[in-house]
């Protein structure tokens, strides 16, 4: 059975991804986390680091976990 792809709108802050990345760590499932057509593991620091936090950026996985949903809507945009 196929999982539908949760797409979620963030902000994100140099400051936030230490926190972002230990989140996303806890999950048993791939998370990416991507702008334009720029595309990293949301589990990898560095990765996440070489993001452009001026712009929107997009997380995207495919299972569940309630914690890092909430963080996610802690961190969201609209859009």
């Amino acid at each position: 059975m196929l999982r539908q792809m949760i797409r979620k709108n963030i902000s994100l802050q140099p400051s936030q991804v230490k926190n972002f990345v230990e989140t996303a760590s806890k999950c048993n499932f791939d998370v990416d986390i991507y702008y334009n057509r720029y595309v990293v593991d949301a589990k990898s620091i560095l990765g996440v680091l070489g993001l452009d936090f001026t712009q929107n950026l997009t997380v995207e996985f495919s299972g569940h976990n309630a914690e890092f949903e909430q963080y996610l809507d802690s961190l969201a945009v609209a859009g």
